[in-house]
């Protein structure tokens, strides 16, 4: 089920977006979310390349806790850049459903992995 919603989520639900918010350049737009995947070209640099139990968000430098402002800061420009930023956000939010998924199943991930951490100090912060 996590592959199922994961690879939904970075492949199909792209071209709902693309077409719901730009409907008149839709396969333009389809393709430019689509090429924001290559954000995971820093999972090369991991060893393992591959390991089932990493949460990416706070692991990968792309995927960092650091470099989510500035994508965020590409939504202020226009297009194309703004395409580029709802493409590399979503695809955190996608990787981050993920992450939900591996925590829920594996609790020393939990206590190994910074964005784990960075929630559970807000949480502790706001007395939750």
């Amino acid at each position: 089920m996590q592959n199922l919603i994961h690879y939904t989520l970075h492949l199909i639900f792209p071209a709902l977006i693309a077409y719901v918010f730009f409907r008149k350049e839709w396969k333009k737009a389809y393709f430019i979310l689509l090429c924001t995947l290559l954000i995971d070209i820093d999972h090369l640099f991991a060893n393992p390349i591959f390991a089932a139990n990493r949460c990416s968000i706070g692991f990968h430098p792309l995927h960092s806790l650091y470099i989510i402002p500035v994508y965020i800061g590409l939504l202020f420009f226009k297009k194309p850049l703004r395409i580029v930023a709802i493409g590399l956000l979503f695809h955190l939010f996608t990787d981050f459903i993920d992450c939900l998924f591996i925590f829920s199943k594996c609790k020393a991930c939990v206590a190994n992995n910074v964005l784990a951490n960075f929630i559970h100090n807000i949480l502790e912060f706001f007395g939750f």
